[in-house]
């Protein structure tokens, strides 16, 4: 069996040799010197169709995309200015509103107060101009009550001085002599 292996040997690696298709170099196919021409002819021809396919199908529509997202960027930064603008111009509109209606505010204000204020002054008068009625019509009952009582109090007075001079005399006094000496007391 030895031998069987051992001539085996031989025939067999000049087997595996004529399998290659005769070809003895053994090194890498796309750096044998053989074959650089026929390979630079099929990188150009590569290189040509697919810069052709890129340039003339994908480029366009990625620049149609890149053009179109960027109309569609500026168009939403317009449609901002003027939404901005717009809201700019409502802002000066309310602050405007506000002025006038704090101002019509103020002016109804002051015009309520000087109302009030007028019909509180036209009211004092009212009730001065009535208690001074009040006072001189009670001034005046108090005078006739005083000269009244004035008078009641000279005759009480002379009554009394008429008693008290009899009492004390026993003799009853004259009437004028009396209202004479009451007068002169009470004039001082």
């Amino acid at each position: 069996m030895a031998e069987s292996h051992g001539g085996a040997k031989g025939p067999a690696t000049n087997a595996h040799t004529e399998a290659d298709g005769g070809h003895h170099s053994g090194g890498f196919p796309p750096f044998e010197s053989s074959t650089f021409a026929s390979q630079l002819v099929s990188l150009a021809i590569f290189f040509v169709a697919l810069y052709v396919i890129v340039s003339k199908l994908a480029l366009p529509k990625v620049g149609g995309a890149i053009e179109a997202r960027q109309n569609k960027i500026e168009g939403d930064l317009t449609e901002a200015q003027a939404l901005k603008d717009q809201s700019d111009a409502a802002l000066k509109a309310y602050e405007g509103e506000l002025a006038s209606a704090r101002s019509r505010a103020q002016a109804i204000s002051n015009e309520t107060r000087e109302k009030s204020n007028a019909q509180a002054e036209a009211e004092r008068k009212t009730l001065e101009e009535q208690l001074a009625k009040k006072l001189a019509e009670a001034e005046k009952t108090i005078a006739s009550t005083r000269a009244t009582a004035m008078g009641n109090v000279r005759g009480i007075a002379a009554d009394a001085a008429g008693t008290i001079v009899q009492q004390l005399t026993g003799v009853i006094p004259d009437a004028a002599s009396v209202n004479a000496a009451v007068d002169a007391s009470l004039k001082g």
